[in-house]
């Protein structure tokens, strides 16, 4: 009997509005969804942003914040691993990416991640690469880098992903990656570390308000 297919859930990390990586995650789909050993399902950091990611809302009562965050420990919980598409030009990954990867530390630890990098060559990649490690998550070798060059080019002269095939060769090589790492991980973590949807009670005094969340990120406008 074949082993399953893992799957893989393409993160954007950022919760802006009319932000450039939406059309990454739309390109990474078209490709990704293309391949037979590899399931693919989109994931909207905006969607699960209010109200436990954003220092920014209104004050509300820690129960409604550790529920919404259970509910994102639970959308990442069946992932057999994940890519992460991350603004470079920021110098680091956002405060909101930041706690959702820490919030969901459980359900990530011992799974590939891979990173999709855009508007030049910052520290976001080596930062998350960082976190990911701390998470016990295994990140891969090949990260995709989408230049300075090739991110004006799509973004204000009309070009597409078709115009720069060296990314689609770079995408398809982590996506490579990413599927022997999932297929080598999966048996030995639901071996000896089922996987759990509980949320882990040591971010649960952050998210009540009882400790400050540590931030190092540079948050700038898109």
């Amino acid at each position: 009997m074949p082993p399953p297919i893992p799957l893989i859930g393409i993160i954007i990390g950022t919760v802006r509005e009319g932000h450039f990586g939406e059309e990454h995650e739309r390109w990474i789909y078209e490709i990704a969804s293309q391949r037979t050993n590899l399931a693919i399902e989109l994931i909207d950091l905006r969607e699960h942003n209010p109200p436990f990611l954003d220092g920014r809302q209104p004050a509300i009562s820690a129960d409604l914040k550790i529920q919404a965050a259970q509910r994102w420990a639970d959308r990442l919980s069946p992932l057999d691993g994940v890519i992460v598409v991350i603004r470079e030009y920021g110098h680091g990954a956002s405060t909101e990416l930041e706690k959702a990867l820490h919030l969901a530390g459980q359900q990530l630890a011992r799974k590939p991640i891979g990173f999709v990098g855009y508007g030049g060559i910052g520290s976001a990649i080596g930062q998350l690469r960082r976190i990911a490690i701390g998470l016990q998550m295994v990140p891969v070798r090949t990260a995709v880098r989408i230049g300075i060059s090739e991110f004006n080019g799509i973004r204000q002269q009309g070009k597409t992903f078709n115009d720069y095939p060296f990314l689609a060769h770079a995408i398809i090589e982590l996506l490579d990656n990413l599927a022997w790492w999932a297929q080598a991980l999966k048996p030995p973590r639901e071996t000896r570390w089922p996987a759990t949807t509980q949320l882990s009670t040591h971010y649960c005094p952050l998210l009540q308000g009882k400790l400050a969340w540590p931030n190092n990120a540079i948050d700038e406008p898109r």
